[in-house]
């Protein structure tokens, strides 16, 4: 086999388009016939084994740990494929658990206050008829680390009450510029890395141009209790912590407004620009140490574009070893053609071999093809490559993972 075709052989027995379902379709097929007899001899190939990615700790993956509000579930992205990009309702991760205060009498009110002409309660019932399908959407922790593994960030099929319809319900008065949307989030047990209460503050336009709605149901089913039963706050491109579970109250309020305690425990987690000393640690000594801003000061707590490697595999192929990177892409407000990755601070960027960028919604999957020159510790960072788009995590090297090879 001439070099140049061998080459291009490799790349597509291992290359696996994560966007696009017939590159994850030919990576199962590969594992079917790896090894198998009467394939041309260039064509014989054998999984060899999953490579690790190390310093990342020992937080567990799929199994609740903690209680209340140190409440958490991660969701195990080496696992992800075409076929699991909807994440099942008892995979799907957990920043909080229910609180053990919360009693649902088979009836629940929305109380709505502030800059209305009357006061009012919202019975679900009444809300309830204007629920439709709402697609897929991705939620992210703000505080989804490597020590995690990343595993703060999940995708379900949505059924819920447009915003908009909500808030057809109030008589809003004309000086509303704000509007505070909060939940139920009275727990027995104090946590030390969380601070009590949950609400966010948005424009009207924010919440418009989102898309945001009052979630329902979760991949046809109804909201499990863990994830905002009986309502969920879901903010289509935001992070999770502007995502409020269990709404029970809605606030007009205008530009004068303070900011609510949840946007100053995320403010590092969000990038905002007044609280970069504050990296991503919450405390209430920290919450002391400023004057109260304004919700007008927070910007926006929206996802930039983001990628992760989440597998890599050690294939021998035609007497060849080479590893197959896997990972994701999503968030940002616009699509790309130019992710890259690079395998070392040093070494330079390269493009991404197979992916199809297609939706902001939820995450698209992405696969390279990596032929190490020797063994060693290689560090896979990703980054998008001449375009004006917000990276700010990419930028940092936030998502950047490690392996070993020890085989090449």
């Amino acid at each position: 086999m001439r070099l140049e075709t061998r080459r291009i052989f490799l790349r597509r027995s291992i290359g696996v388009a994560v966007a696009a379902p017939i590159g994850f379709a030919l990576c199962r097929e590969l594992r079917a016939n790896a090894g198998a007899e009467g394939l041309p001899p260039y064509a014989r190939r054998k999984l060899l084994a999953a490579v690790p990615f190390v310093d990342e700790g020992d937080f567990p993956l799929g199994a609740v740990v903690g209680s209340g509000l140190g409440g958490r579930l991660a969701l195990d992205l080496s696992t992800l494929t075409p076929d699991t990009l909807i994440t099942p309702n008892e995979r799907f991760f957990i920043r909080t658990l229910c609180p053990d205060q919360l009693r649902f009498n088979g009836s629940w009110m929305i109380s709505v206050r502030g800059l209305v002409q009357a006061p009012m309660e919202l019975p679900l019932e009444d809300l309830a008829p204007h629920a439709v399908p709402l697609g897929t959407h991705l939620i992210e922790c703000a505080g989804n680390t490597r020590e995690g593994h990343y595993g703060l960030i999940s995708a379900a099929k949505w059924t819920g009450i447009p915003i908009s319809k909500v808030l057809e319900q109030v008589r809003i008065l004309p000086r509303a510029t704000r509007v505070l949307i909060g939940g139920f989030d009275k727990h027995s047990q104090p946590d030390s890395g969380s601070l009590p209460g949950a609400s966010w503050i948005f424009t009207l336009e924010q919440l418009q141009a989102s898309g945001a709605f009052l979630a329902t149901r979760m991949n046809g089913a109804p909201l499990p209790k863990d994830h905002g039963y009986p309502l969920r706050l879901v903010v289509p491109g935001w992070y999770g912590c502007a995502c409020i579970k269990w709404v029970n109250e809605i606030e007009l309020l205008d530009d004068e407004a303070p900011a609510t305690g949840q946007m100053w425990e995320y403010a590092g987690r969000t990038h905002q620009d007044a609280f970069r000393s504050s990296a991503f640690g919450a405390t209430r000594a920290f919450e002391r140490s400023f004057q109260p801003l304004l919700a007008r000061d927070f910007k926006p707590a929206t996802i930039d574009l983001a990628a992760v490697p989440v597998r890599v595999e050690k294939w021998l192929v035609e007497g060849e070893r080479v590893y197959q990177v896997a990972g994701i892409l999503w968030g940002g407000d616009r699509l790309t053609k130019t992710l890259v990755i690079r395998f070392n601070p040093d070494a330079r960027f390269m493009p991404v071999e197979d992916y199809a960028h297609k939706t902001n919604a939820t995450w698209t999957l992405w696969s390279h093809t990596f032929r190490p020159d020797a063994p060693g510790r290689y560090r896979i960072q990703l980054a998008v490559s001449g375009e004006p788009v917000r990276t700010r995590r990419l930028d940092t090297g936030f998502y950047a993972r490690t392996i070993d090879i020890t085989e090449v």
